[in-house]
């Protein structure tokens, strides 16, 4: 009885008599079967129609003899697996052509058992490189899809996590009523000179929640202190102090704000080691607190305080000039004056007017 395949040989041999035989053997068999009598017309078989499942070449042919097929033939049809034909004599030149790529080789004179035997073979190697190929290809596709899923749910917590930072901040601000609104602007201040510096995106996130909560150790400040109208004495500054440590101490113990607590700790440093609480100098102290240095700054001379009130941008541009390489790291001011003086009134504005949002402003493109 005649099995029915699907799968497709290519039988090259310059030899009209011995394609002739080889295909009965395999027609009997129930394969599909195409001849070429070369090298170059199995290519241009192969250029028309490349659904083969196998090829069997002879070794020693006219024209393109089977060593050269074999190389066209794995470099632009890979998945063709290719058994080579060869005479007793030709045995180590066969032997080189499976070194190349080719899958078996098949002695003259052969049995139709042996032929069908090899066949079966390789069509089985190929077919579970294929099956191979195609689970992999799926897998790669399931990771990719869970690997999406779980940057979207990622995405979906840190956005959750900013919506509670912004509360805290929200809080503070009651508690400080002075400062209300300056930890938004003065994290988009800083969100603004990062981009500018060309800092990657992942590190401004970590910045501007640094940014943000640079004064949540105030939270631990007695209100006597933290909300006294006049001038503090020497004992109530130290306490007053004591707001970037407690800071850190509340948010480093959280994962995903241990980055940030390094910039609460040092939001007070100054680039000639003169500030607190550590006396940290140049690039010891992260970038994400030079930033905010000078960010920080711009909003406190901008703003209206008891005892003044709000200057120009001008005024401030000036000044943080002025103190650059003491107070302020020297090029994060000279990207700071290198860009727009409008841009600082328009982000106060979008702030004031609740347009400005800080759970989505370090993402914002």
């Amino acid at each position: 009885m005649l099995v029915e395949r699907s799968e497709r040989i290519l039988v090259v041999d310059d030899e009209e008599a011995i394609r002739d035989v080889v295909c009965s053997m395999l027609l009997s068999a129930g394969y599909q079967c195409n001849q070429a009598s070369s090298g170059k017309e199995a290519l241009a078989v192969l250029e028309s129609d490349s659904e083969f499942s196998l090829m069997l070449t002879d070794l020693m042919m006219a024209e393109m003899d089977g060593i050269g097929l074999l190389e066209r033939a794995k470099e632009k049809y890979p998945e063709i697996p290719v058994v080579m034909v060869t005479a007793v004599h030709d045995i180590s030149v066969a032997l080189a052509a499976i070194r190349n790529g080719a899958y078996d080789y098949l002695l003259k004179p052969f049995e139709r058992e042996q032929l069908l035997a090899t066949a079966r073979r390789a069509l089985e190697n190929r077919r579970l490189k294929m099956e191979n190929r195609r689970y992999q290809t799926n897998l790669e596709n399931l990771v990719a899809e869970r690997t999406e899923k779980l940057k979207r749910a990622n995405a979906e917590l840190e956005r959750s996590y900013d919506i509670t930072l912004e509360a805290l901040g929200d809080a503070l601000d009651l508690k400080d009523a002075e400062t209300e609104g300056h930890s938004k602007r003065v994290t988009a201040f800083t969100i603004a000179i990062a981009r500018a510096m060309g800092i990657p995106q992942e590190s401004i996130r970590v910045i501007a929640r640094g940014a943000f909560l640079h004064d949540i150790g105030k939270m631990a400040i007695p209100d006597a202190i933290l909300r006294k109208p006049g001038a503090l004495n020497p004992e109530e500054i130290a306490i007053m102090r004591e707001h970037c440590f407690r800071g850190y101490q509340m948010l480093r113990k959280i994962p995903f704000l241990a980055e940030a607590a390094e910039i609460v700790y040092s939001h007070q440093e100054r680039f000639d080691g003169t500030g607190y609480p550590r006396g940290l100098k140049g690039e010891g102290i992260p970038v994400g607190a030079r930033l905010f240095s000078v960010a920080d700054t711009l909003d406190a001379i901008t703003s209206d305080r008891p005892y003044r009130p709000a200057q120009t941008v001008q005024a401030a541009r000036e000044e943080i000039e002025r103190w650059s390489g003491r107070q302020f790291d020297p090029d994060v001011v000279k990207t700071f004056m290198g860009m727009p003086a409008n841009i600082w009134e328009d982000l106060r504005k979008q702030i004031d007017s609740q347009v400005y949002r800080f759970a989505y402003s370090a993402s914002a493109k």
